[in-house]
C-alpha cells in the first residue's frame, strides 16, 4: 500500500475554478489509499486514489445540495414516465425548475472547455468541471418532484448531455451515471426511502456522484459476479474487484453487484459509501479516451454493508418506497432506453465540438497558393455539408425518440438500441471525416481535434456489442413480419 499526497490549494487553482469552487474548498485533492499498481499515466495521476474523507470537499459523499425532505429552490431534479399526468400548475412548476437549470449550461460548457485539455493530458479527475455541473443544479436534474427535484427528462438529460460532451466528453459521462441513478429511482424506488434521502441531502451541500458497478476482470455476459456477500450478523461484507468504474475515485455511492456466498448463490446490489473501510481505488485507467473519467478499478475487502442497503435478495423487489408500477421486465428495458440515449447524447457533442472547431479552422486557413480560406472551396464546403448532415440525423433520431420514451411508448424503447448504435456510428464518423480533412494540423496536440476523435472512439465502451443490438433488431423484424 502507498499514500499519495497531491494538495492543491486555492491559489494552485485558475480563475475558472475559484470561480466555481470558492463556496467549498473543492478543487484540492489530498491523500487517498491506493494499490501498488503502476500509475495509468507518467504524465501524472496525482488525483486519483483517494479516500473519501480527502478528496475535495466539493466531491465528499458527505456534502450535497438538494432538499431531501421538501422543494426548494436549492437544486433541479427528475420524474420519468410519471404514473400520472400532472396538472397544469404543477407541470409549469416543474418546467420552470428544469429551465433553471438548463440556463446556466452554456457558462458551464465554457468552464469544461477551457481544462478539458489538461485533465486529459494529465489523466486527472475534473473535479471543478462536476462542482460547475453540480452548481447549475445539473447533476441532480433527474431526481423526481416527490423527492424535491425538477423533474427532467430523458428529453431534458438528453439535451444536457449533449451540452456537456461538447464541453469536456469525461464531465458528460460521469454526470450521465449520476442522472441514469436517480431517474431509476423516479421509475421505481429500488433504494431504500432512508439511504435514498441521504443521497439527497449529500447532494444539498456538493457533487454526489453514484455509479453501479458491475464490470469485473474477464468477466462475461451471464456469468455470476465474482464479488462475494457474506454474512455478518445484522450486514454483509463485501470481497472483490470491479472494474471500469466511471468516476471511481469521486463516487460518494456505488451500487455493486455481488453474489452471496450461500450453497444456491442469490444476487443483489449492495450500497457502499465511497469512504467505506476496506474499499480502495486501484488506478488502473489508462485509456486512449475519456482519459478525466477516472474509470479505476474498485477493490474490496471486507467492506461492510448493513442489511438495510443490500437490495434485490430472495426474490423480493429491492427499496421500501413506491414506484410507479412498472414491472421488472419493462423497468430494464426504460433503464436501457435511458442509457441508450444519454450515452448517444454524449457522443454527438463531442462531434459537435469537433465540427465546431473545424468550421473555424476552414474559416481561418488560407493556403499560400490560395487567396481565400479553404471553407470557400466548394469540396471542402461539401465534406463540410457531408459532417452536418450525419450529425442531424443522429440528432433528430436521439432527440425525437426521447421524449416517445418519456411517454412511455413501447416501440420507441424497442428502437432505443440500433438509435445508439446508429448515433454512436454517425459521430464517430463525422470526427473521423474532419481529421481526415485537416490533416496534420488535426492530429496535432497543439489542437482539440485529436482530443475528440479519442473521446468519440471511446464511447463506443459504453455501446452492447454491435452484433447483439443488429441481431436484436433482426429478430424483431422477423417477429414483426410473420404476424397475421
Amino acid at each position: 500500500m502507498t499514500t499519495r499526497a497531491a494538495n492543491r490549494s486555492s491559489a494552485d487553482r485558475s480563475p475558472e475554478d475559484r470561480a466555481v469552487g470558492d463556496r467549498t474548498a473543492g478543487g484540492r485533492p489530498s491523500s487517498r489509499r491506493t494499490r501498488t499498481a503502476p500509475p495509468p499515466s507518467t504524465s501524472g495521476q496525482s488525483d486519483a486514489g483517494r479516500s473519501a474523507a480527502d478528496r475535495p470537499d466539493s466531491a465528499r459523499p458527505d456534502s450535497g445540495r438538494l432538499d431531501s425532505s421538501r422543494p426548494g429552490p436549492d437544486h433541479p431534479a427528475a420524474a420519468v414516465v410519471p404514473a400520472v399526468p400532472a396538472d397544469d400548475a404543477a407541470d409549469r412548476s416543474e418546467r420552470e425548475a428544469v429551465g433553471t437549470a438548463l440556463a446556466g449550461l452554456p457558462r458551464v460548457v465554457d468552464l469544461l472547455a477551457a481544462r478539458a485539455e489538461e485533465h486529459d493530458r494529465d489523466a486527472t479527475f475534473p473535479y471543478q468541471g462536476i462542482e460547475a455541473v453540480h452548481e447549475a443544479g445539473l447533476l441532480t436534474l433527474t431526481v423526481s418532484r416527490k423527492y424535491g427535484g425538477p423533474g427532467g427528462t430523458l428529453a431534458d438529460t438528453v439535451r444536457v448531455l449533449s451540452q456537456l460532451g461538447r464541453g469536456d466528453a469525461s464531465v458528460a459521462v460521469v454526470t450521465a451515471f449520476t442522472l441514469l441513478r436517480h431517474a431509476e429511482q423516479a421509475r421505481r424506488a429500488d433504494w431504500p426511502t432512508a439511504g435514498y434521502r441521504r443521497l439527497l441531502t449529500e447532494s444539498r451541500r456538493g457533487p454526489a456522484l453514484v455509479n453501479t458497478l458491475r464490470a469485473e476482470p474477464g468477466s462475461q455476459p451471464g456469468e455470476l459476479p465474482q464479488t462475494v456477500a457474506r454474512r455478518d450478523g445484522d450486514g454483509w461484507l463485501l470481497t472483490g474487484r470491479k472494474t471500469y468504474c466511471t468516476g471511481a475515485e469521486a463516487l460518494a455511492w456505488m451500487a455493486v453487484t455481488a453474489r452471496t456466498d450461500e450453497p444456491e448463490p442469490r444476487i443483489g446490489t449492495f450500497l457502499v459509501r465511497g469512504e467505506s473501510e476496506g474499499l480502495e481505488i486501484d488506478p488502473t485507467w489508462d485509456q486512449l479516451g475519456l482519459r478525466a473519467s477516472a474509470s479505476h478499478d474498485v477493490v474490496l475487502d471486507r467492506v461492510r454493508v448493513p442489511a438495510e442497503l443490500a437490495l434485490g435478495l430472495g426474490g423480493r423487489q429491492p427499496g421500501n418506497g413506491a414506484g410507479n408500477g412498472i414491472g421488472a421486465e419493462s423497468e430494464a428495458e426504460f433503464s436501457r432506453a435511458w442509457h441508450d440515449l444519454a450515452l448517444s447524447a454524449v457522443a454527438i457533442g463531442v462531434a459537435r465540438a469537433a465540427e465546431a472547431w473545424l468550421v473555424r479552422f476552414l474559416s481561418q486557413r488560407t493556403p499560400a497558393n490560395l487567396t481565400e480560406p479553404l471553407g470557400t472551396l466548394p469540396r471542402y464546403r461539401c465534406a463540410l455539408g457531408e459532417i452536418e448532415a450525419q450529425l442531424i440525423g443522429a440528432e433528430e433520431l436521439v432527440e425525437g425518440l426521447a421524449p416517445r420514451v418519456d411517454r412511455g411508448e413501447p416501440d420507441a424503447v424497442a428502437r432505443t438500441g440500433p438509435a445508439h448504435l446508429l448515433a454512436t456510428r454517425a459521430a464517430t464518423a463525422a470526427v473521423q471525416q474532419a481529421v481526415a480533412l485537416t490533416g496534420n494540423p488535426g492530429l496535432s496536440r497543439r489542437h482539440p481535434l485529436e482530443r475528440y476523435l479519442r473521446d468519440v472512439l471511446s464511447s463506443r465502451v459504453h455501446l452492447a456489442s454491435e452484433e447483439t443490438v443488429l441481431e436484436a433488431a433482426g429478430r424483431a423484424a422477423l417477429e414483426r413480419g410473420a404476424r397475421p
